[in-house]
């Protein structure tokens, strides 16, 4: 289970539908997040899905169970094929969203999707770790830890970088990897970044890339270039 997903960080449904032009011919993982989400809704999510597309619904829940359950409900019924929670919000937590997620599929006829945990973000470094947020262990095994919470809720896998990648893959889950650049790209705003080579190497089951993809001159050479690299 291997595979390049696009971050399509968009604003507007028009401006990914004009970037996906480039991609006629091919059906690349793409991940909406956040942004496009708010702006344009499930209906665009439906819209892709009807086109083909796998879809990774990036929207990071965390609240308490029962909100977090409903609204997984409705989630599920849109056919995504990955959605994700923070793994801070705990077990409870996880577990009442898997529930949500596995009914609301099952009530739309859905195959299950996978559930993923948010282990910590790669824009998060070991100094925010302690100064901002508290936490005082190395990031390697508050990873490992927030993964082992996951896999004991039922979840599929996390979110977390390349570098934490074999660690989860020893507890019999998936990782999906953001922070991923072709070589002489920008980092921007993430701190644990690699190539998709690297990830290859470090055990990745998906790869996230965004503007290594989004922002080239050319999005397909630049789509298959990484698949090269990683698959």
């Amino acid at each position: 289970m291997k595979d390049v997903i696009i971050a399509c960080d968009f604003s507007s449904r028009e401006d990914l539908f004009e970037f996906l032009k480039s991609f006629e011919g091919h059906d690349p993982y793409l991940k909406i997040g956040i942004e496009l989400f708010y702006a344009e809704g499930p209906k665009m999510v439906k819209e892709l899905k009807e086109k083909g597309f796998k879809i990774f619904l990036d929207l990071k829940l965390h609240d308490i169970p029962n909100t977090v359950k409903k609204a997984m409900v409705n989630l599920g019924k849109l056919g995504v094929d990955i959605t994700n929670v923070h793994a801070s919000g705990g077990i409870v937590m996880m577990k009442a969203a898997k529930e949500g997620l596995l009914e609301g599929a099952k009530l739309a006829g859905y195959e299950a999707p996978l559930l993923i945990a948010v282990t910590q973000l790669t824009s998060t470094d070991q100094a925010m770790l302690e100064r901002e947020l508290c936490i005082h262990e190395q990031m390697s095994d508050v990873v490992y830890k927030y993964a082992e919470n996951a896999k004991l809720a039922g979840l599929d896998g996390v979110v977390c970088s390349p570098f934490e990648a074999s660690a989860v893959e020893d507890l019999g889950l998936i990782s999906v990897t953001p922070g991923i650049r072709l070589v002489g790209d920008d980092d921007g705003d993430q701190k644990r970044v690699t190539t998709p080579k690297t990830a290859k190497l470090l055990g990745s089951s998906f790869i996230v890339v965004g503007r290594s993809i989004t922002q080239a001159r050319d999005p397909l050479a630049a789509y298959l270039e990484c698949k090269a690299q990683f698959i």
